[in-house]
């Protein structure tokens, strides 16, 4: 495993100097990633970190994928958060939980990166208490109608693929189910994008679901799963973002380090002097912690664990 865990590093670092590093500076300006870079991403094989090679993917452990995923948040931030939102909900809980039909039809089309997964979860009134989810899914049929408005839904307008969270039953987390919606469907309409501080170039957006038809067979997991699936996947994605926070810590002490190379006060660079290696060697040995706890919780694989390292990885410092 070792070699192939360096083997992806090596080549997500690659990828990341030559096409990512350069850029992150203009598409952080102009609030948009190059849909070239996706491709480029896609041709690679990154949207399928996690999809069984039956499919089209490359099956990575979670301490391959995160590897990846750190290095190229390493090269820019936004790219690792929407293959981590990509793997995590959609390719992940296909995976897991989807018939053989569900996987057939859209796991090669994810791993190949020509359909992007996005997660639509939280509403104006459920996030972080998810099971308050007002969003409806009506039966219709031999379908189901979708009704409600879905808030901070990151890549809602570039994803070709959503999980999304309704309710097709009474209060409460049990009330709640998750279905595969292809956003070409009538009634998936992108609205108003948010201002955020961070990650400017990836489109956080409200999408309305208005009358959205789906078939019998959008329903993952059966009905009532939705809220448990939702918990697996958001474990997952922790780690995802514990990834990224690494990768931004690690750009940021390369950036000090080659700093205090070049910056230099009375006739010697300035990390020659021992206040100046002091704060560098705390950020060497913070960073070095993080991708540590990282790595331990990717194989303790529990909720817990993926808790502890999102929290250590995103406030390190």
């Amino acid at each position: 495993m070792d070699v192939e865990l360096n083997e992806i590093r090596e080549l997500a670092r690659q990828f990341a100097e030559a096409e990512l590093r350069p850029h992150v500076e203009a598409w952080d300006r102009d609030a948009a990633l190059d849909p070239a870079v996706l491709a480029q991403l896609g041709e690679l094989g990154f949207f399928g970190m996690l999809a069984p090679e039956a499919h089209g993917g490359m099956a990575f452990d979670p301490v391959t994928y995160l590897a990846a995923l750190e290095v190229l948040g390493w090269g820019e931030p936004g790219i690792a958060l929407t293959l981590s939102i990509h793997s995590a909900f959609p390719v992940t809980l296909l995976v897991r939980h989807g018939t053989a039909e569900q996987q057939e039809r859209w796991l090669p089309a994810l791993a190949s990166g020509e359909r992007i997964g996005c997660f639509a979860l939280s509403e104006e009134s459920a996030g972080s208490d998810a099971a308050a989810v007002a969003t409806t899914a009506r039966r219709d049929g031999d379908g189901w109608v979708l009704e409600g408005t879905k808030k901070w839904v990151t890549n809602g307008r570039i994803a070709g693929l959503a999980l999304v969270v309704a309710r097709t039953g009474g209060a409460g987390a049990d009330g709640l189910s998750a279905f595969l919606v292809p956003t070409e469907a009538d009634g998936w309409i992108v609205g108003d994008r948010e201002k955020t501080m961070g990650l400017r170039p990836l489109e956080v957006v409200t999408v309305e679901l208005d009358g959205l038809r789906v078939s019998a067979d959008a329903l993952l997991g059966g009905e009532g799963a939705g809220f448990r699936l939702a918990m697996e996947g958001l474990d997952l994605g922790r780690l995802g973002i514990a990834a990224q926070a690494v990768g931004i810590a690690q750009a940021a002490l390369d950036h000090a380090l080659a700093y205090a190379g070049e910056r230099e006060q009375f006739g010697r660079p300035i990390r020659e002097f021992e206040a100046i290696q002091f704060k560098l060697a705390d950020m060497a040995t913070q960073v070095a912690a993080a991708r540590s706890l990282l790595e331990w919780a990717a194989r303790a694989s529990t909720t817990g664990a993926s808790a502890m390292a999102k929290l250590f990885c995103s406030e390190m410092g």
